[in-house]
């Protein structure tokens, strides 16, 4: 396990403690449950369908480099449960809308259906440019795909970022995204939900919590501590949709060498 990587569980709470991320914070302002590092273990809010009948054993996660980092923790996660974890989230990439999608679209499909996944969880990414009708048309045929698949979808809305030259002219098309995703999972017919992780990231890009680093200094990625505390969130909301599904205690999972992945080498 990385040196400059703690792990403490405590009643409740799950704090990575970290001294190879550090730095002053881009932003001050923190999720309203700052006083739980891991997050609370309550409902963030979904919408599109209500607790799911259908079983949870096998997860594939889509999205770009944000969920790369995202799936070393839940791949650690869901090893010490029943579900198999699939992860094929891309650097540079990931996503069903806006640029390289057409190159995505070749392959996604037979990924879904080699995987044989209950659930797609796809994260909505930070290349999902387009205009409304052009999101709401990706969004709408990943649906049909995952629905195709015999699986369910799980929309969950990207951490806040600190924009640059590369990502300023898009910030409304991102900022859009999680609202044309809401709708196309309320017109889904029960196939496809969105969980809004506002809880985990609160509304504005922060490079710390609690004192300890949380996101990438870069303005877009999370360090092990974010990641963890994702995963907590995240665990505990598809608890809440497939009520068969019991989420590993952190401390089985936290403490892995995922943390030291040099994904987060910039932390």
């Amino acid at each position: 396990m990385n040196n400059a990587l703690r792990t403490l569980v405590t009643a409740g709470s799950l704090v990575l403690l970290t001294t190879a991320c550090s730095g002053t914070p881009a932003d001050s302002s923190a999720p309203a449950d700052a006083t739980d590092p891991a997050g609370s273990s309550g409902s963030s809010g979904s919408s599109g369908s209500d607790p799911s009948t259908a079983p949870m054993s096998s997860v594939l996660l889509i999205g770009d480099s944000i969920a790369v980092g995202q799936s070393l923790p839940l791949a650690a996660s869901f090893g010490e449960s029943t579900v198999d974890f699939e992860s094929i989230a891309a650097e540079g990439g990931g996503n069903v809308v806006g640029p390289f999608s057409e190159e995505q679209w070749e392959t996604l499909p037979d990924q879904i259906g080699s995987a044989s996944p209950d659930v797609v969880l796809y994260q909505i990414t930070t290349y999902d440019w387009g205009t409304r009708e052009e999101q709401a048309q990706g969004y709408e045929r990943l649906v049909d795909t995952v629905t195709d698949a015999g699986a369910e979808l799980v929309f969950v809305t990207a951490p806040p970022i600190r924009p640059d030259d590369f990502y300023e002219p898009h910030m409304n098309d991102l900022e859009r995204a999680p609202q044309v995703a809401r709708e196309v999972a309320q017109d889904s017919g029960g196939s496809a939900t969105v969980l809004d992780a506002a809880e985990v990231w609160g509304p504005e890009y922060s490079q710390e919590r609690e004192g300890m680093a949380d996101r990438n200094p870069d303005g877009i990625h999370t360090c092990p501590q974010g990641a963890a505390r994702f995963t907590r969130w995240l665990l505990d909301e598809l608890a809440e949709l497939y009520p068969g599904f019991t989420p590993p205690a952190p401390e089985t999972w936290a403490e892995g060498d995922w943390a030291a992945d040099d994904h987060f080498s910039a932390c």
